[in-house]
């Protein structure tokens, strides 16, 4: 089972993983699961590219190869796949790339599309009568009761930064650039919370105590059942145990319920990543956002903050109603709302959404979808002038993540927040993390001012969240060298600090 390499980008975390001496942010976890299908004689082997190399040993090793990959995992993937064949394997290849591109790849044999619970037991079926088809796909949905544990013994633990479950599939909006739905559905199906405690408690007792992402696209996508079942059973779970913060992906209507909020705090729960996209009303109409419409987005945000949840934010520019004044409205409200980790990415259209299909009837496709929401490219034709968009994208990218306007909107976001309910456990690697801060941006960083004054207020402050500014800090670095690296100009640093 491989995974191929992940590029840099701004959710790689590839700069700030040096500072904890880890080689990968996040598992491959469907491979993972889909390990927990195959046949149980079958012996299996894990080769995640971002954490080591595929050996010859492993190709002698080795009859047949998985493969998966995101979009932006395209090119890794077509030359691991070339490799494969090249050295006699028996190719399969299933996940978001393939969904929609699998023609593209030659060199693999056989395609596991839509969700494996479906797909991979007939090609399995056929395979051991050795009729298997090249394409296996399915238009429907799968029973989540029936998705099998990760099998988390094919991981070297002490290689990634933080580990994955699924609770939920599918999203109950239907944004028209978002292909979740066209992948997921908009019912949200789910794990039940016998299954999610048994997952966690397969981490936990291999001595895994870091943080813990719940992937799903919209973990609020059915709050009852959240409210009466998963949540108090997180809670009971972490009862006389250490670590495991828990974070996760929502939608902004999270801000108007207090007592979800404060329940998922009480689980452990301390981040949030949320798609607020833009503040104009008319672009959220024009992309069917209905759910961020005529909202007090600042104030949203603020009030999830102040329930002990961080919230991270993604943001797009590239509408067909945005005005020239869109970048300073975008920079206005990242810096207010105190959004530390705000990804801004112009519009794109991946395949099998709406938002596709329209930019194909009106010939305003333009290349290839990278998959990478950062990289500065867009596979649409824009109805801003390109330079305008392609100028103030850099404006805005140039501004949110230079040290002094960074700095600032972690100290905006520090008196807004409340001291996470529950506390991560305590590593050596932080302990290194901390030290190399202190090199690499106290002494070494143009950023070095910023940092120590940040330090400093934090002390006075609200000393129990300086590990929080700490770990900002971190990012704030590795955001900026992606940006350099796809957007902004590097400045004059003859050692590219």
């Amino acid at each position: 089972m491989i995974y191929p390499e992940f590029p840099n980008t701004f959710w790689s975390f590839k700069h700030a993983l040096k500072f904890v001496g880890k080689r990968s942010a996040l598992p491959p976890l469907g491979l993972l699961t889909v390990a927990g299908l195959l046949p149980p004689e079958w012996p299996v082997r894990l080769v995640d590219m971002n954490v080591r190399k595929v050996t010859e040993k492993d190709l002698d090793w080795a009859d047949c190869a998985f493969i998966s990959a995101m979009v932006v995992q395209r090119e890794p993937a077509r030359r691991i796949a070339a490799r494969l064949k090249a050295a006699g394997l028996k190719v399969v290849a299933g996940g978001p790339l393939f969904n929609n591109e699998h023609e593209q790849f030659e060199d693999v044999d056989h395609f596991i599309l839509n969700e494996a619970e479906l797909t991979l037991p007939p090609f399995l079926a056929d395979l051991e009568r050795g009729c298997a088809k090249r394409v296996y796909s399915s238009a429907e949905f799968a029973d989540m009761h029936r998705t099998p544990p990760p099998r988390w013994e094919l991981l070297n633990l002490k290689r990634y930064a933080t580990m994955a479950i699924q609770f939920t599939r599918g999203c109950p909006f239907d944004c028209d650039f978002c292909n979740i739905t066209a992948l997921l559905g908009r019912r949200v199906r789910m794990k039940t919370s016998g299954q999610i405690v048994a997952e966690l408690d397969g981490l936990y007792d291999r001595g895994w105590r870091g943080d813990v992402f719940f992937v799903d696209d919209n973990f609020i996508g059915n709050r009852k059942f959240l409210k009466t079942d998963l949540l108090p059973a997180l809670i009971a779970w972490r009862k006389g145990k250490t670590g495991n913060v828990f974070f996760t992906e929502a939608s902004i209507d999270l801000a108007d319920d207090p007592v979800l909020m404060e329940m998922m705090a009480a689980a452990g729960f301390s981040k949030v990543f949320i798609g607020i996209e833009t503040p104009d009303n008319a672009c959220l109409a024009e992309c069917s956002k209905s759910q961020n419409k005529n909202r007090d987005l600042v104030a949203d945000v603020k009030r999830i903050q102040r329930a002990g949840l961080q919230v991270q934010g993604g943001f797009i520019v590239g509408f067909d109603h945005d005005q020239p004044s869109i970048f300073q409205r975008q920079i206005d409200f990242i810096q207010k709302s105190g959004i530390v980790t705000a990804m801004v990415g112009l519009l794109q259209a991946p395949a099998g959404t709406r938002l596709h299909a329209r930019m194909e009837r009106e010939g305003r496709l333009s290349s290839e979808f990278s998959g990478d929401n950062v990289d500065g490219t867009s596979n649409i034709i824009p109805a801003m002038n390109k330079e305008v968009l392609r100028d103030g994208y850099r404006r805005i990218l140039d501004h949110i993540y230079s040290p002094e306007h960074f700095y600032r909107r972690i100290r905006t976001f520090l008196r807004e927040s409340r001291p996470p309910t529950v506390r991560g456990h305590l590593e050596i690697s932080h302990l290194l993390a901390l030290l190399r801060s202190f090199f690499r941006l106290g002494i070494l960083g143009r950023e070095r001012f910023q940092y120590w004054k940040l330090l400093i207020w934090a002390q006075f402050r609200c000393p129990r969240l300086i590990p929080e500014a700490v770990i900002l800090a971190i990012y704030g670095y590795h955001f900026r060298k992606v940006c350099e690296a796809h957007v902004i100009s590097p400045r004059a640093d003859p050692k590219g600090r």
